[in-house]
């Protein structure tokens, strides 16, 4: 595997007043426990969790994993100098169904609150979806605190990680409209939410970042106000733009980057890339990681 640009320094860094974060998007692909099967999680598993301690982002947004998966991650993944925790709930409810959990660096970083809501008319039934949608969706997000002080004391900003439909252009325009409701300091039934903390928005979209479908991107961009770390990363320091899902296939041309990482005011993009490393041969996922490195503002 081949290191981040950056590298994978560990502890806090302030630059001015701002505090650098890594932030990685990943959808997992669902665990499939049967041997035989040529991607099955055991073949996996090592991939991803090499993936993650090399990479050692503070904040990911995953997509697709199951309980048991995660609980496997969670437990992979941690190291002598960076200990990680995770906040999901399966679309099913409880533990039950595919998880838009949150892993976040511990050591660095404490939940203040969460929620979860789903992309259905009404947020809180569990297990619904949208008319038309192919399944359920839901949104899981999590305001996080510093737990050591900076130079202007310890900051709040909110994580919100969601997987759109991939059936029903409708569906996915819905919840990202519900998705800027949510930041813009949302309305019953929303969860309450604090609108003036600077938000992270990571996923898997379903539509590329540009596309003749119109309306996802631009429903978060323009009417929430977002910027997409791809687009906002200095040239030196952002990789290529390609497709992210390869379906285990790797490189290709075709297809474009469904899987993104936005940002809110607050934050600025230090760089961007998507990553295409490999354990021993083989994808992690079918899907290919985004990471971003921002900076939090120290106003």
């Amino acid at each position: 595997m081949t290191p981040s640009e950056g590298g994978t320094g560990r502890g806090p860094r302030w630059y001015g007043c701002g505090m650098e974060l890594r932030v990685m998007t990943f959808n997992l692909r669902f665990a499939d426990y049967d041997p035989a099967a040529p991607h099955s999680w055991s073949l996996r598993r090592p991939a991803v969790a090499a993936l993650l301690r090399q990479e050692a982002p503070d904040v990911i947004g995953t997509q697709e994993g199951l309980h048991r998966q995660l609980r496997e991650i969670h437990e992979d993944i941690q190291q002598p100098d960076k200990r990680y925790d995770w906040i999901g709930m399966g679309r099913d409810g409880g533990s039950r169904g595919e998880f838009m959990a949150v892993f976040y660096d511990a050591g660095r970083l404490e939940p203040v609150e969460y929620e979860h809501f789903w992309i259905a008319p009404d947020p809180h039934a569990v297990g619904q979806k949208w008319p038309g949608a192919g399944s359920p969706r839901m949104v899981t997000w999590l305001r996080l605190r510093e737990r050591s002080e900076g130079p202007s004391g310890a900051r709040e900003f909110y994580v919100l990680n969601t997987h759109l439909d991939n059936v029903s252009t409708k569906a996915r325009l819905a919840g990202a409209r519900l998705l800027v409701e949510q930041m813009r300091g949302p309305q019953s039934p929303l969860p309450p939410f604090e609108s003036g903390l600077p938000c992270l928005v990571t996923g898997d979209f379903n539509v590329p970042a540009v596309s003749a479908e119109g309306g996802v991107y631009e429903t978060l961009l323009t009417g929430g106000g977002l910027t997409d770390t791809f687009a906002a990363a200095p040239a030196e320091h952002r990789g290529e733009d390609h497709h992210t899902w390869h379906d285990y296939a790797g490189m290709d041309a075709r297809g474009g980057r469904i899987d993104w990482i936005l940002t809110s005011a607050g934050f600025r993009t230090l760089s961007a890339r998507i990553n295409t490393a490999t354990y021993e041969g083989r994808y992690p996922s079918d899907h290919f990681p985004v990471q971003a490195t921002v900076e939090l503002d120290g106003a």
